[in-house]
């Protein structure tokens, strides 16, 4: 079982990556928050599933330890393979599953693309009670400057970008934004958009 990759990034797809190891390169499926943050040539460590076909071998990769959680539990649903899982990772955040299960709430399922009502249906079902390990709460590396820079985080975190990708880019803008900017939430925003990327923004909609 190849559990964890340390490598450098050697080409990036929408979805994917290829990560050199030794000289060899891994081919990992990695969500998009993942693969958007990602260039060649950068250094990434990638916890790990391998899921093991008769007509093939493909891992998947993830930042932290609580999405490769997460994914394993999604897979043991019924009707939930690794391509559908990785979308859910790639559509909603760790806490977001976990708040979504533990309301029993399937609607955020359903909304991704590839997962029918009964398996949405499924998944809240299944993994009720089983995600009470996975932590709900923002993770220490979250801005503690005050409640606007907190507001920017939640803000690109709903657009899809992961908690921490979110949280060090705000934080960074905080630092360097003037005081008026630090105040404003529609300020901060659009520098941090800015620093993420200009493509990413007009997809967003500035």
């Amino acid at each position: 079982m190849i559990s964890s990759l340390h490598g450098a990034v050697a080409h990036v797809a929408d979805d994917s990556l290829v990560v050199v190891v030794g000289g060899v390169g891994f081919s990992v499926a990695v969500t998009a928050q993942t693969a958007r943050v990602l260039h060649v040539g950068d250094d990434v460590h990638l916890h790990t599933n391998l899921i093991v076909r008769e007509d093939a071998l493909s891992l998947f990769g993830f930042d932290t330890r609580e999405e490769l959680t997460v994914f394993t539990q999604l897979i043991s649903v019924t009707g939930v393979g690794p391509k559908s899982a990785l979308g859910v990772l790639s559509s909603l955040t760790v806490p977001q599953i976990a708040q979504a299960v533990a309301d029993d709430d399937d609607a955020p399922f359903r909304r991704v693309s590839g997962i029918g009502p009964k398996t949405a249906k499924l998944i809240v079902v299944q993994l009720a009670g089983k995600l009470a390990v996975v932590p709900a709460a923002a993770p220490a590396a979250l801005p503690t400057q005050g409640e606007v820079p907190m507001q920017v985080t939640q803000a690109l975190i709903g657009l899809g970008w992961n908690e921490r990708t979110a949280a060090e880019a705000v934080a960074s803008v905080t630092e360097n934004a003037s005081e008026a900017d630090r105040a404003s939430v529609q300020s901060l925003l659009r520098l941090t958009l800015a620093l993420l990327g200009p493509a990413r923004k007009e997809t967003v909609g500035g």
